[in-house]
């Protein structure tokens, strides 16, 4: 079990850094749920975003709270 921890740490970190990479963590980044998404799923795709995935959240909608 101790080595599966490991590897989705590190899968999770290779996920970070390719973040980091392509700029996702800049302040001038615009703030959105599809802004949000996008860094999600680029770091869940870890090692595969140096593969040529290239995951992106193009729009999303929050659900409004009720009156």
């Amino acid at each position: 079990m101790r080595i599966v921890t490991l590897i989705v740490l590190i899968w999770l970190i290779v996920g970070a850094v390719a973040a980091g990479q392509r700029g996702y963590f800049g302040s001038d980044t615009p703030t959105s749920c599809a802004t949000a998404g996008t860094i999600a799923v680029t770091v869940i795709a870890g090692p595969l975003n140096y593969l040529g995935v290239n995951p992106k959240i193009a729009d999303c909608t929050l659900p409004q709270p009720s009156p």
